[in-house]
């Protein structure tokens, strides 16, 4: 797949965020460069870019974009499901998470591009990574400073 570079423009999120669900919604993928770091060490903003597509057959451990209450739009983890209630949380995070309901969720990532291959997040690799992720919460502060630290040491910075 070959990119040709374009310009970059900021807008609201609530407008950005509107033409990816109704994009979705019209069953297209739509890829989206990752911001923020609540979901490092596996999602790097500058880095990795997501693919998001409709949010059908939503499980533990994939990856979402919701709407919460607050208005603010996230891509987490789902960590739980408990009939129409989901828990979200970072991988980049140590602790608390949002709930949402299902009609919250406005995509689902398949995709993660990652120095420019697409790796499937739904592949055995990727979901197995994931519930050792979930598993290692206790010890997540730990795990994650000392990641954090051999970026720096090899001068990489979260947001590269």
């Amino acid at each position: 797949m070959s990119e040709t570079p374009i310009d970059k423009i900021t807008l609201p999120n609530e407008i950005f965020f509107a033409e990816v669900v109704d994009l979705v919604k019209q069953s297209r993928a739509v890829t989206i460069s990752a911001k923020g770091t609540s979901m490092y060490p596996f999602i790097r903003p500058s880095r990795d870019r997501v693919v998001l597509s409709a949010p059908e057959g939503v499980t533990v451990g994939d990856i979402v974009l919701a709407l919460l209450d607050n208005g603010h739009y996230v891509l987490h983890r789902v960590t739980s499901i408990d009939g129409e209630t989901l828990c979200l949380m970072g991988d980049g995070n140590i602790c608390s998470g949002e709930q949402c309901e299902m009609k919250d969720i406005l995509a689902k990532a398949t995709y993660i591009v990652r120095n420019g291959k697409q790796v499937s997040t739904a592949s055995s690799r990727e979901q197995a990574i994931a519930r050792l992720w979930r598993m290692l919460l206790p010890i997540r502060r730990y795990l994650l400073f000392i990641l954090r630290r051999l970026d720096r040491v090899r001068g990489i910075n979260e947001s590269n």
